[in-house]
């Protein structure tokens, strides 16, 4: 007899970013194995995967999304231990060793029958939906990033060229809002400069100047009566990422969209930018039955839309970014490194030796994982566990995982909570769990 309840009740856990290099099957804490359970306990279990696991195939890009992020293919299988069944692909270090890299880290997550997304030797590939087959029903997960490298992104395939290898992008326009007097002092400015004559010069082959906006170099004006960025999705990625979303609703019981974002507001980057929040939102009314969001490195809020979650950063879950062994001179580069120097110089030298960047702010080194409820379709129960990654520790024992605890548990639940406030969720904490629940209606 067939399960009643199948693609009608689920659970799932979400965590953010996986920025992962070394194994994790050595390690037996009581905080660190109570929290696998809570992973291996879900019908699905959601993390980024933000690297690549390879063996240095492909070549270094000359522009990568920070840190060439790199891990042994064996990583990938304890992952797959650790309980995590849906990886997203698609984020800024997609394409840190090119396609070799790229296309090399889905040949062996395709070994171990690990469904991911978010990437592919061209753009209808990386924009498809990934299913996993669960006793909860059928999942499917598209992954889209709208922070990369020039040239990260993958194109589209031809009758007479195929595609580009990339990931699956959700580009977005940008324009400042100014007053008047002040968009007339840019008109000036761009005058005097020679801009506007060079525009006259060139009408036609520089690009479109749409009328609404006045262009100063890469940056667009508009006439307002405050100053305020203003951000939204690219038309043909918000409406092929939409029909993907719709396609996989029909095809699949739960979809998760997997959206890896760093673009903020400009006054605080802990607020989403205006054109994430929209496309999340719009996700959701496509059928999208949770959006999760990571990118930043650090908590975002959470907003309940139409009765289901969108997660718009759940911070690093995973973060190992000092202990790669090799890493190309590009790198090096950027810090005035000789051929000759190390990764541990380079790290020593990045941070000021823990004084500045990720070590010296613990915002990077604590999350949440977000285990979710569903019932006859609906979101019935949401908790929500701290994490905390080892700030303070050494490089070699912190980004790893383990459940928080006590004051620091509340620490993070706070946090979340004061973020989650101007999206009008609540949520109460649990001190049987040593977690939150939101306050669902």
């Amino acid at each position: 007899m067939h399960n009643p309840s199948e693609g009608q009740s689920a659970t799932m856990t979400l965590t953010g970013d996986s920025l992962i290099t070394r194994r994790l099957k050595p390690y037996r804490e009581p905080n660190y194995l109570s929290m696998l359970s809570i992973i291996r306990d879900s019908d699905i279990s959601f993390t980024n995967l933000e690297g690549l696991l390879t063996d240095y195939e492909g070549y270094p890009a000359a522009a990568s999304g920070g840190t060439y992020v790199v891990g042994k293919p064996e990583i990938a299988d304890d992952l797959k231990w650790a309980g995590f069944n849906l990886f997203a692909r698609a984020n800024n270090h997609s394409m840190d060793w090119l396609s070799g890299g790229l296309l090399s880290t889905s040949e062996h997550l395709d070994a171990r029958d690990m469904v991911h997304a978010g990437v592919g030797p061209n753009l209808g590939v990386a924009r498809s939906p990934a299913y996993l087959d669960t006793p909860a029903g059928r999942a499917a997960l598209i992954s889209a990033s709208s922070t990369f490298p020039p040239g990260a992104q993958a194109g589209i395939q031809r009758p007479d060229l195929p595609g580009r290898p990339g990931l699956n992008p959700l580009r977005h326009s940008r324009w400042f809002e100014v007053p008047s007097k002040d968009l007339d002092s840019l008109r000036r400015i761009s005058e005097g400069l020679g801009f506007e004559d060079l525009k006259r010069r060139f009408k036609g082959m520089m690009g479109s100047e749409k009328e609404e906006f006045f262009k100063l170099g890469d940056l667009q004006f508009q006439a307002s009566d405050c100053y305020r960025m203003r951000t939204r999705p690219d038309p043909s990625d918000l409406e092929g990422n939409l029909k993907a979303i719709a396609g996989a609703a029909r095809q699949a019981d739960w979809v998760l969209f997997s959206l890896h974002s760093h673009e903020s507001e400009l006054k605080s980057n802990r607020t989403p930018a205006e054109f994430t929040r929209q496309f999340a939102r719009e996700a959701i009314e496509a059928g999208a039955d949770v959006v999760a969001g990571h990118g930043p490195h650090h908590l975002r809020g959470i907003e309940i839309h139409q009765g289901r979650p969108i997660f718009y950063s759940l911070g690093n879950f995973i973060f190992q970014n000092e202990t790669i062994d090799r890493l190309p001179q590009d790198i090096y580069d950027r810090y005035g490194l000789s051929l000759e120097s190390r990764p541990d110089e380079l790290y020593d030298c990045r941070t000021d030796n823990d004084a500045r960047g990720f070590p010296a702010d613990e915002m990077y080194w604590r999350s949440v994982i977000a285990e979710l409820t569903f019932e006859q379709r609906r979101l019935t129960r949401a908790v929500l566990h701290p994490v905390t990654l080892g700030w303070k520790l050494g490089r070699t024992r912190r980004g790893r995982p383990v459940l928080a605890l006590g004051d620091e548990a509340r620490d993070i639940i706070d946090e979340i909570a004061e973020l989650s406030r101007p999206f009008g969720v609540e949520m109460a904490w649990n001190e049987e769990l040593g977690g939150a629940e939101l306050v669902l209606d």
